[in-house]
């Protein structure tokens, strides 16, 4: 059966480090055997639909031929339409009175449980906010992120050990279901 998978890589195109044009992620992902390839803005994201391998298959694939074209590690989710959607309908902020810079989901390799966040006194951090999801964190950053504390602490490394961890905006969560329901 064929599927329509999102492929969201973490930590590249920022600030002149691990550039990936996305005229060579295209060409990567074509060369895997995927069809309807597409990318989306510079940060990383990228739709193809392939009848071979699970998500993590898929993500194992993309991280090594990344690494075999461009001599770095590039950490790669892999995530279908059915769960970018789920997961898109599930968001426990009132999402479209919000202006998507507000908005951000943190998407994780594996489930997490609150145990992980529970050093985070979300009171302190008010009026911003964060709500767990299935392999996945929404957070509400009213002043964007680049301005968010909250944010700056939830991305400590003692708290995502083990984990891989790459956020999207608001735009790019409902764009990547969009692009995904066309495959």
């Amino acid at each position: 059966m064929t599927t329509t998978y999102a492929a969201l890589l973490r930590g590249i195109n920022v600030g002149g480090s691990k550039k990936v044009p996305m005229a060579d992620l295209r060409t990567l992902l074509t060369g895997l055997g995927h069809t309807g390839v597409a990318t989306y803005l510079q940060s990383g994201n990228a739709v193809f639909t392939t009848d071979a391998g699970d998500e993590d298959t898929l993500a194992a694939d993309l991280t090594q031929a990344l690494e075999k074209h461009f001599g770095f590690t590039v950490d790669v989710l892999v995530r279908d339409h059915t769960y970018l959607k789920a997961v898109r309908d599930a968001c426990p902020f009132p999402a479209a009175d919000l202006q998507p810079k507000q908005l951000h989901v943190t998407y994780f390799s594996t489930p997490v449980d609150a145990d992980r966040f529970a050093s985070i006194d979300q009171q302190a951090f008010l009026p911003e906010e964060f709500r767990l999801g299935d392999r996945a964190l929404y957070l509400y950053a009213p002043e964007g992120l680049g301005r968010s504390k909250l944010a700056e602490t939830l991305s400590k490394p003692r708290l995502l050990k083990g984990l891989t961890a790459t956020s999207r905006n608001w735009n790019t969560v409902v764009k990547l279901v969009e692009m995904t329901a066309q495959g």
